[in-house]
């Protein structure tokens, strides 16, 4: 209960500043669409000189992406963690945040958080909408129970991910290049897994389970049985890679120096 109160009034602040530059907050806005909308025409590109893509139609590549915009827009709301060196290490901040009672990363995760990144979920909802729209889908009651569920789960497992790899500033007080391209590998899980070589789809589902994240929740959503098993396993892998990411964090505090030292 505390924790929300917190959460509400760091909300409120941030909320407060965002809307002193109201522009700056519709350029965002304008930037994010534009950038996803780039991907899509990629995608329309790519079908613009074959049919199917690893047996994939358009339309269902499109929902692929749309699902992925979703918790690819949660994680961006609440773990904006890709100034974490540079602010809280090199510039000493995670000092003033340890002598606060509540747990460092939570803090961490408030204070850098982005409210209007969400948007991104409207987003992906009317592109997922718009795939569905092409092809003949049936949903049982349950699935957008497991809709929420798988989304969460992925929000889970780029959270686990991204935190783990912050955690190695705790350590080192120099910067690491790990991020970016990590970052750069999860782009992968926004289309199918199966027209990667074996090596790929082994990385995106057990190391850097990015396939978690966009491809197999969705391709349940599309009804191809081939992949049940990994969509069921999306909240598993994301519950694992979290508390993974949070042991490295509290053990990387104990290990950390202060900005003095």
């Amino acid at each position: 209960m505390v924790q929300l109160q917190i959460f509400g009034q760091y909300l409120k602040q941030y909320m407060k500043a965002r809307l002193a530059y109201r522009l700056d907050l519709i350029v965002k806005f304008i930037t994010d669409l534009i950038s996803q909308s780039f991907n899509l025409i990629f995608i329309v590109v790519v079908f613009g000189h074959t049919k199917q893509l690893g047996g994939w139609s358009q339309a269902e590549v499109i929902f692929i992406y749309g699902y992925f915009l979703l918790p690819w827009a949660i994680f961006g709301t609440f773990f904006n963690l890709w100034s974490f060196n540079d602010r809280y290490i090199i510039k000493g901040e995670l000092d003033r945040v340890l002598t606060r009672p509540v747990h460092s990363l939570l803090q961490i995760i408030m204070e850098s958080m982005t409210p209007e990144s969400l948007i991104g979920v409207f987003t992906g909802l009317a592109v997922m909408g718009y795939g569905a729209s092409q092809l003949d889908l049936y949903w049982a009651w349950y699935d957008p129970i497991l809709l929420i569920v798988f989304t969460l789960g992925g929000v889970l497992v780029y959270g686990g991910i991204f935190i783990a790899l912050t955690s190695i500033s705790l350590y080192t007080d120099s910067k690491t290049d790990i991020q970016p391209i990590v970052f750069n590998v999860s782009n992968y899980g926004r289309y199918p897994v199966n027209i990667y070589n074996r090596i790929v789809q082994f990385v995106l589902t057990w190391l850097l389970p990015f396939a978690f994240v966009g491809f197999y929740p969705a391709s349940y959503l599309l009804d191809r049985g081939d992949w049940r098993f990994y969509a069921y396993l999306t909240p598993l892998v994301g519950v694992v890679y979290f508390a993974i990411a949070v042991l490295l964090w509290n053990r990387g505090i104990r290990h950390y120096r202060g900005a003095g030292n």
